[in-house]
This record gives structure tokens, sequence and C-alpha cells, in this order.
């Protein structure tokens, strides 16, 4: 669901763009404002959409929006394109010149929607591994691969090595929806990350990994 704000002077447009919205299951609209100054920052907050309008009472949408720290994605509606130019160098999302359709304002909020989604993958990316009394923030894909040792999994990138007490196959869990693969009882890989296969040897790099009899079926079908 993605909450969204009105912020319109015009009634005959609230009533359009509240109407369109009902349509949609995905937004929910938790408020209509015709002055962006009765906007309280908590409540932008809680938003992930503005609709507005740029010819306002008191204070122009444009130079309200340059005000918010943190906005939310905003889609512009309005009757002039001469603000264009000024809105998307403001990286709003879209400009829809009223009087628009159904179809152009649905166009408009899917965007915003599989903005939304891929913004949620990315930050689903970012793990903390806590290892010898530090929290590193570690992205996924700089992930080359992971080693067993023991107790303990080695996650290794281009830059480090770290060492977490866990189970590598506790990591096969965390990454089954990431392009990563065991390719033996001790080692995970990242397949975006191979540079050649040759024989029973995969290699990252200047690293050699063995290829586990068990495995090397399913690792081929994987990478074909």
């Amino acid at each position: 669901m993605i909450r969204c704000i009105i912020l319109e002077d015009e009634k005959p447009a609230q009533e359009v763009l509240q109407s369109y919205i009902n349509k949609i299951p995905f937004l929910d609209c938790i408020g209509i404002y015709e002055n962006g100054l009765d906007i309280k920052q908590e409540q932008l907050q809680q938003v992930e959409l503005l609709f507005l309008d740029v010819q306002l009472p008191e204070l122009n949408g444009l130079s309200y929006l340059k005000t918010i720290t943190n906005p939310p994605k905003v889609i512009v509606t309005t009757a002039y394109s001469n603000y264009a130019l000024e809105a998307f160098e403001e990286a709003v999302v879209d400009y829809l010149l009223k009087p628009f359709s159904f179809e152009r304002f649905f166009k408009a909020v899917n965007r915003v929607r599989n903005n939304l989604i891929h913004q949620k993958k990315e930050i689903d990316k970012n793990l903390f591994l806590y290892s010898d009394k530090t929290l590193y923030n570690i992205h996924i894909d700089n992930i080359l691969f992971l080693k067993a040792e023991v107790d303990y999994v080695k996650v290794i990138t281009a830059e480090k090595s770290i060492l977490v007490l866990d189970s590598l196959r506790n990591w096969n869990e965390k990454l089954q929806n990431f392009r990563f693969i065991q390719i033996h009882r001790s080692f995970i890989i990242n397949i975006d990350k191979i540079t050649k296969v040759y024989g029973n040897q995969v290699f990252i790099g200047d690293q050699e990994i063995p290829i586990g009899k068990t495995y090397k079926e399913l690792f081929i079908k994987k990478i074909k």
C-alpha cells in the first residue's frame, strides 16, 4: 500500500484526484491540503507519494517542494506546461497536465510503485554482519563467495573477509532469492563474479574454488 497526500487548492481537481485514487487498490490517500504550509513534517514522513499542484496560495508548489528534507515521491498535477523543466530538476517522478485521463494517472502512479519496489529490493540487499566487536554493512552484490570455517562462515568481498558465527546452511537460505549457489560443501559463490570455469574448478578473480561432485550438475544447469 502506497500512502499519499494531495496538495491542491481547487476543489474540482481534488475530487478528480480522489476519485482516481479510489480506483487503485494500492493507493491510500491520508490527507488533502490546499496550502503546503498546513502539512506537518511528521505527516510527510508517513507518506510515500505527494500529488503536487504548482499554482498554490502563498507558496508555489515547487518552491514548497524545495523546502522539504527527504521528500516523498512527487507527481506534479498542473494546468501549466512551463514548469516541467524546473519540476524534473527537483526529481519529480512524473508531470501530469490537467485535464489528464485515468489511464495517464495510472501510468504515473504505477511508475512510482515500480520505483518503490526497486528501492525496497536495494535496501533488502544490505546485510549487517557482526564480527570482532564490529558491525559491517555489506551489500549482497559485493560478496564474491562464502567459505565454511568449522562453526563460522567467512564472507569474502573484494575489499575484506569477515568471519561470522554462522552456518553455510543458514546462508543458503538467506541468499536463495539472489544469484548465489552452493558448489561445494564448504563454498557458496556469487554467480555474477565467476571469471571462468575450468574442469572442476570455478575461478573468481585469482581464487580457485572446487566444485563438489554432488553439486556439479545443478551448478552447470544454473549457469547455462
